[in-house]
């Protein structure tokens, strides 16, 4: 299965972000930066594929004028080999831009994520434990998908590692470094 993560300029400085270290680990991955794809680049990004969306149906989105999304076919999901997995990676408001400006996006399929554990993502806020980063939302999703967990739990693993490492770099309040 194929990764196309899309990310957000400003989250390419972001030491938090998650998306690169993704796109590192997963060798059938391509990162690309931007708000704003031309449609004939997202086309070619998307051809020969099935693709999938993995954003949640957000019915909010109706206000912006965005439809709703395609139903996704189960029988797609039958030979995973013939998907593209698509990452939004940003803030939701800033993957809801995304998503907007792109309508190439909006016509596709969309993959949510059901009954996921809460985020090992300590080292940023949340405002709900089920708000996941980039790299654990795409782990879940492709363990769904090619429903081998086995095959992706070291990568949360080392996700959960690199969390530490952060972590381990916070002073606690009141203590002098």
């Amino acid at each position: 299965m194929q990764v196309l993560i899309l990310q957000h300029p400003l989250e390419v400085q972001n030491a938090k972000g998650s998306a690169r270290l993704l796109h590192l680990s997963l060798p059938n991955s391509r990162l690309l930066t931007g708000e704003q794809f031309a449609p004939a680049t997202l086309a070619e990004l998307l051809a020969g594929k099935y693709n999938v969306l993995l954003y949640p149906d957000t019915p909010g989105d109706r206000s912006l004028g965005i439809a709703p999304p395609p139903a996704l076919d189960p029988a797609i999901l039958l030979d995973p080999a013939q998907l593209q997995l698509v990452v939004l990676d940003g803030t939701w408001r800033k993957s809801r831009k995304m998503l907007y400006v792109n309508p190439l996006l909006q016509q596709l399929p969309r993959l949510p994520l059901r009954d996921m554990p809460a985020s090992h993502y300590l080292i940023r806020k949340a405002h709900a434990p089920d708000q996941l980063s980039t790299l654990e939302a795409t782990s879940y999703a492709l363990m769904q998908l090619e429903q081998d967990a086995p095959r992706f739990v070291p990568l949360i693993a080392a996700f959960d590692g690199f969390v530490a490492q952060q972590l381990s770099y916070v002073t606690p309040h009141g203590e002098k470094a």
